[in-house]
């Protein structure tokens, strides 16, 4: 609580996020999708803006509760985001404070996640229109200045099944075309298919690089925004193509250790 509350009580700032030591392949939808798009929308290198612990200032609070979006799904899993967006983009002061191992039960990237991928990337989307103004001429990123005495900790294993992982970005290839045609852009979505038409010969051969993941993440982004109707449909066919990077960002990092990563 200390290392959460000093930085505002006695540094002025607003939010304070949560620094962990995590294990490489826990927290995939932050170090995949949130983070990248946190820093470059709004320019500020927050790197666990999805922490589940915040030091929160007065000011910042009565900020959240003049909102009216409390019903909506920001309010579940996509509550952590949407203090982390509204604290940036509106000009709070942010920081983060190193709390050293992040305890929980880390899950297999893979196993069921859709409600909560669906509720984190809507809240992203949603804000991404709400603060248009704010990240549309804006660039470059500075980092989020750290306070606390970062050390090495012990983190328990992360069990991945990455053939489980890409057996689902293939049968979306199959099943989600209609969806995705509404979704991603046509050179995307032939890249995309071209990926899930690999002969499955296992999983060393597949890869979803970063060019290709960027350009879905924002072609997923648009079709948020032009489609209001479809947009739960839309966030739900997300899930294949996150499982086959992060299949791809375990193959590609299997031999590593968590600062390489």
């Amino acid at each position: 609580i200390d290392l959460l509350v000093r930085p505002i009580l006695f540094a002025g700032y607003d939010l304070v996020t949560p620094y962990y030591q995590r294990h490489k392949y826990d927290g995939t939808i932050t170090n995949s999708i949130v983070y990248p798009l946190t820093r470059m929308l709004y320019g500020l290198g927050v790197r666990q803006p999805i922490g589940g612990e915040f030091g929160i200032s007065a000011r910042l609070v009565s900020r959240y509760l003049e909102r009216e979006d409390w019903e909506t799904d920001v309010a579940r899993y996509g509550i952590d985001i949407w203090m982390t967006t509204i604290a940036i983009a509106e000009g709070f002061r942010v920081c983060q404070s190193f709390l050293g191992a992040k305890l929980h039960d880390a899950k297999d990237p893979g196993s069921d996640l859709t409600a909560m991928l669906e509720q984190v990337v809507g809240s992203v989307f949603m804000l991404m229109q709400e603060y248009k103004s704010v990240w549309q001429d804006r660039s470059g990123c500075t980092p989020a200045e750290l306070f606390g005495f970062r050390f090495d900790v012990g983190l328990d294993p992360v069990q991945v099944n990455v053939e489980r992982m890409i057996t689902s970005f293939r049968a979306g290839c199959h099943e989600l075309g209609e969806i995705w045609a509404l979704a991603l852009e046509k050179d995307t979505l032939a890249a995309v298919r071209r990926l899930g038409g690999c002969p499955p010969d296992g999983a060393e051969s597949f890869h979803l690089d970063d060019e290709l993941w960027a350009r879905v993440v924002l072609d997923f982004a648009c079709a948020y925004k032009k489609n209001p109707v479809s947009r739960g449909l839309i966030l739900r066919s997300f899930t294949p193509l996150y499982l086959g990077r992060v299949a791809s960002f375990v193959r590609e990092t299997e031999t590593l250790v968590a600062s390489e990563v």
